[in-house]
């Protein structure tokens, strides 16, 4: 037997390894877990928190309220009232976390699906649902709740955030005390060539940036070994700054991660990637149909790891909260919907002409043009209509 006929026959006796069994190698043994999936407390040596009952409980509430916040969205959608809408089912968690270890003067970079950071952000739900029923072209005020508008073009806030991370380092606002940014994107988006640009400016810079990628598995239709052959928080090694791989269903290991990176970060020892190993149990958006292209027991197998169930076990388990306050919390959580729903449905189309207000600063004599020739445009209708009026038609 040749060289070559050994190697062909070693390659049908162990095939090569391929990129879904590397990141299920990985999935246990790299995992940061505080809580596991039967609501279980668990401790991590780097990672230690102090908690009380009462944060906890108020997690819990966040947990129920943004998931109360997104089904509300979803049958809004299917009714018409919106005309698209990214769900956040499965990665409550992960944007609940990471939200509440932010600080007041840190700034939050998201794409089109942290409704979970915005609730923490203290964004009313109500301005999300503006921008995906087109009634809103931005929705809200970034400075107000230093969370930036969500961003559609996948990937670009990472750059975003890396940007305004080199103007904290360079107005000296860092420090222990200090602020820092983070940015959030999907698996899919770190295929973007924004987001590896903002690697390198943010490695080399040493800029007070957090990196938090939400591996719901699915870039829409395209699996995570499409993706990658290692786990997405290795990447980071390879710009020189440090990765970790949290369970994202994990709302305590979440938070605790997020806020050691970011302590880390305002402290001048640069970014850190966080891949927060989750689910995402609806569709990519309500245009979507997820059925097409996974397999309903992977979607089984992630219910038994739901966010919100194992804070409800672990609170239940630990005596630290009773069926009157989980009545209550589903009370005002439903409150809540109910609120955000009439909302919608009561808001006003704005004036057509409105595109034009908000586009510079100062308007241009270009600007003021454009504006005139949109407004004579629309009044042709007017004409058209009293014309039709006059003629009986």
């Amino acid at each position: 037997m040749t060289v070559k006929d050994a190697g062909r026959a070693v390659s049908r006796t162990a095939p090569r390894a391929t990129a879904r069994d590397t990141h299920r190698q990985a999935d246990s043994a790299e995992l940061i877990q505080l809580l596991t999936p039967e609501g279980e407390r668990a401790e991590h040596p780097d990672y230690p928190l102090e908690i009380s009952a009462d944060e906890i409980k108020a997690l819990y509430r966040d947990l129920v309220i943004v998931r109360r916040i997104d089904f509300e969205a979803i049958a809004l959608q299917r009714q018409g009232e919106l005309g698209i809408w990214a769900s956040l089912l499965g990665q409550e968690a992960a944007q609940v976390g990471s939200g509440r270890a932010l600080r007041p003067g840190d700034m939050a970079f998201p794409t089109y699906r942290e409704h979970g950071v915005a609730w923490c952000r203290g964004v009313d739900p109500v301005k999300l649902l503006a921008l995906f029923r087109g009634v809103s072209h931005g929705g809200w005020d970034p400075a107000e709740h230093n969370f930036h508008l969500y961003t559609i073009v996948i990937g670009s806030q990472a750059l975003h955030a890396t940007g305004y991370a080199m103007g904290i380092q360079r107005d000296g606002a860092m420090g222990e005390d200090g602020d820092a940014t983070i940015a959030y994107f999907g698996d899919g988006a770190t295929s973007q060539g924004d987001v590896n640009e903002a690697f390198i400016w943010a490695s080399v810079n040493n800029a007070p940036v957090v990196f938090f990628c939400q591996n719901n598995q699915w870039a829409i239709s395209e699996p995570l070994e499409r993706q990658s052959r290692v786990p997405l928080y290795h990447r980071a090694h390879g710009f020189g700054f440090p990765g970790v791989r949290v369970d994202g269903n994990d709302v305590l290991a979440c938070l605790a991660v997020t806020r050691k990176a970011m302590q880390a970060a305002r402290e001048g020892q640069g970014p850190t990637l966080i891949e927060a190993f989750t689910y995402r149990m609806g569709a990519h958006t309500t245009t979507d149909d997820p059925t097409r292209y996974r397999l309903s027991a992977e979607l089984e197998a992630w219910k038994l790891k739901d966010p919100i169930e194992r804070v409800k076990q672990y609170l239940i388990r630990g005596e630290l909260a009773d069926m009157r306050f989980l009545d209550d919390i589903d009370a005002e959580a439903a409150a809540v919907g109910k609120r955000i729903r009439a909302a919608c449905q009561a808001m006003p189309d704005p004036p057509p002409g409105s595109m034009f207000d908000d586009v510079l600063t100062a308007e241009t004599a270009q600007l003021a043009a454009e504006r005139a020739e949109f407004a004579a445009y629309l009044d042709s209708f007017a004409d058209e209509q009293r014309e039709l009026a006059r003629e009986g038609r």
